[in-house]
């Protein structure tokens, strides 16, 4: 690892221009690519104070050994090039935005000499149009089965349209009216490419002129008494309804745009995009990313768009660029951005947040997408048994374990300046969380986080350790514990490590996992072991120790609500925790004890009469100003003895 010292440019040989960067690692690999307003201004960025960069900032100028820059012209330039760099190098800190499964297509292949419509798949090729994305495939063939009637155009193989060519009769489709039958020469090629031009429109989102169109033909022909017309017609239209009512209809009528929504957390980040083609919903697409490097939810809104609109290629640009493009966070520079796909549609293009209406609570949706395609995800790599297999492994081969974790016991400990602290035990037996395992405790209020650290593994193994009482609390349990992890690096890993050798157990493993780098520390190791980013062992671990906090967390929380609640008697003098135990014992809440006389209170074992007159008076005084001790002016309760807080 390079320190960034090492291959900081000289001062002053860095231009003030608009300009795109690339770091490079000891191998010359592009790691990194980035674009810049003023080059000198954002390069020294990287290396004025290393040490305050985001996390994934500094694991990257910290792998790199080199960088270098070009200058372009303007800020549309440097948008291309960035962009062309990316798809060429495919740096590792980039985030690539790739579709979290493969989504058909409905084409139509105008390159040839008869144009087919299909269900496609894969990479979009030049000379054929794309509609969609669908979420399914039937979808597609549904729909292209209804629309075969009123654009009656070739839906075959290569193939089996030069097998009836040769036989010089039509399949079963130009028999029955779904397809112009060009093989045996029905229509010419320019009235089959008319077909399929129509087509086109319709599936573009041009679709009230040819319901109108049926409509007037439709009633002219009853008009002129030709039912057998008029009928057909009908059924053209119907067809024609039938496949609209497959796409909602979200916004006005002439309504084009693409809505992104997107959900982060701190690992990886969903996108959701609704296609809008007038006014309807024409196709929807999800990506699921790992968050590699440092940037906020309107740089990586930005990197996606100009990835999704940058990877359009040939005649199908022009059409994928909506006139509108509704986002859920503003990029950073909108106008260039604009700019550079106004050039790509050859027309004008608009980048907003929707702030109202019908587009806003469709972005809402989009959103709302995004979050449950990630919940999802999670989910479904959580659930898979091989996945978890998988996991266990790696953490046996990188961690150097004698044999996989089987059960995994995690321990955090959360508090408030150091008070009322709490540990969390959570237990994952086979990679999946054992909820009846988990284990809490209130613990000494220590100043020292690593005392807290050896209170919670001294009590939580204390059992298990040599003539200890726990054997048969290990003989009821499907395995003993394997690893022990904590949330924190190379001190809490210690004194973890340190209180076990203290109970004499050498059986379970510790580890330690570092939020800042997400660094995996082991006891007595000087220097982190980094497991890949993308490994289902780190993954494993980021869930358990995930978890350990989010159960840490809510029983701090209600150990400081049941704190304030009797908070009322913490300042009447004379009145000690037992007393105060003794009284809440007797009486069950403040509020009861508000109503009572002295000399019921005085009946509490260690409460004199004199004691219990202060404590009914201090309790009627705090009651009367509101719940607002009367000597500190501190909130301590309502009425009725319940936590308050201010504003």
């Amino acid at each position: 690892m390079t320190h960034p010292a090492n291959y900081r440019p000289e001062p002053g040989s860095i231009p003030e221009s608009s300009g795109v960067y690339r770091f490079r690692d000891q191998d010359d690999v592009v790691i990194y690519v980035g674009k810049a307003l003023n080059l000198r201004s954002r390069l020294n960025s990287y290396f004025a104070d290393v040490a305050s960069l985001h996390p994934r900032t500094y694991a990257m100028v910290n792998s790199a050994s080199k960088v270098d820059w070009v200058t372009v012209n303007n800020e549309v330039e440097a948008l291309q090039v960035e962009y062309s760099w990316i798809k060429e190098y495919d740096p590792r800190f980039n985030v690539r935005y790739r579709d979290d499964k493969s989504y058909p297509y409905l084409a139509v292949t105008m390159n040839e000499e008869f144009p087919r419509v299909q269900v496609m798949r894969g990479a979009k090729k030049p000379g054929i149009k794309y509609f969609g994305p669908y979420a399914h495939a039937w979808a597609i063939r549904e729909t292209v089965d209804q629309l075969l009637r009123v654009f009656p155009m070739r839906s075959c193989s290569k193939g089996v349209f030069l097998r009836h060519q040769r036989m010089a009769r039509p399949c079963l489709l130009g028999d029955i009216g779904r397809c112009a039958a060009p093989c045996v020469g029905r229509v010419d090629e320019a009235e089959h490419r008319r077909i399929a031009e129509e087509l086109c429109r319709f599936l573009g989102g041009r679709t009230e002129k040819f319901v109108r169109e049926i409509e007037r033909a439709m009633t002219e022909a009853a008009a002129n008494q030709d039912y057998e017309t008029a009928a057909r017609l009908r059924d053209d239209l119907a067809a024609l309804k039938r496949a609209l009512a497959r796409s909602a209809v979200v916004l006005p009528d002439d309504t084009d745009a693409d809505v992104i929504g997107m959900f982060a957390d701190e690992l990886e980040v969903s996108l959701q995009v609704f296609h809008v083609r007038g006014g309807r919903v024409t196709g929807q697409r999800s990506f699921i990313v790992e968050r590699t490097i440092d940037g906020g939810e309107d740089e990586l809104v930005e990197q996606f768009v100009t990835q999704l609109y940058g990877d359009q290629d040939g005649e199908s640009e022009r059409s994928a660029v909506p006139q509108n493009v509704l986002v859920s966070h503003l990029p950073p520079n909108t106008e260039v951005l604009a700019e550079w796909l106004s050039v790509l549609r050859r027309g004008k293009v608009r980048i907003s947040v929707p702030a109202r209406g019908a587009k806003r609570d469709l972005l809402a949706t989009v959103q709302q997408n995004a979050q449950e395609s990630l919940t999802i995800h999670k989910l479904r790599r959580a659930g898979d048994l091989t996945v978890r297999s998988q996991a266990m492994q790696q953490l046996q081969d990188y961690l150097g374990l004698v044999e996989a974790p089987l059960r995994i016991e995690c321990i955090d400990i959360s508090g408030h300046q150091g008070t009322n602290l709490t540990a969390s035990i959570v237990v994952f037996e086979d990679a999946a969380a054992a909820k009846s395992e988990y284990r809490k405790y209130a613990i000494a209020d220590h100043q020292d986080d690593l005392a807290s650290m050896r209170e919670a593994v001294t009590r939580r193994f204390s059992r298990l350790a040599p003539g200890g009482s726990g054997d048969d609390e290990v003989t009821r349990r499907r395995y003993r514990p394997g690893l022990l992890v904590v949330d924190g690096g190379e001190p809490q890993v210690n004194a973890a490590a340190d209180a076990l050798a203290e109970l004499g157990i050498d059986f379970i493993a510790v580890c330690g996992l570092a939020k800042r780098l997400e660094e995996v520390w082991l006891p007595g190791d000087r220097d982190p072991v980094i497991l890949p980013r993308r490994s289902e062992g780190l993954y494993l671990l980021q869930r358990v120790r995930d978890e350990a906090h989010r159960f840490a967390v809510a029983y701090h929380r209600q150990r400081r609500a049941k704190a304030a609640r009797v908070s009322v008697l913490d300042d009447i003098p004379g009145l000690g925790p037992s007393r105060r135990k003794a009284l809440l014992k007797q009486f069950g809440s403040v509020k009861k004890m508000r109503q009572a006389s002295p000399d019921e209170v005085a009946q509490v074992p260690g409460i004199g009469l004199k004691l219990a007159t202060t404590v009914v008076d201090a309790l009627a005084a705090a009651h009367h100003n509101g719940g607002v001790n009367v000597t500190t002016g501190e909130l301590l309760g309502d009425a009725d003895g319940n936590e308050r807080t201010s504003d």
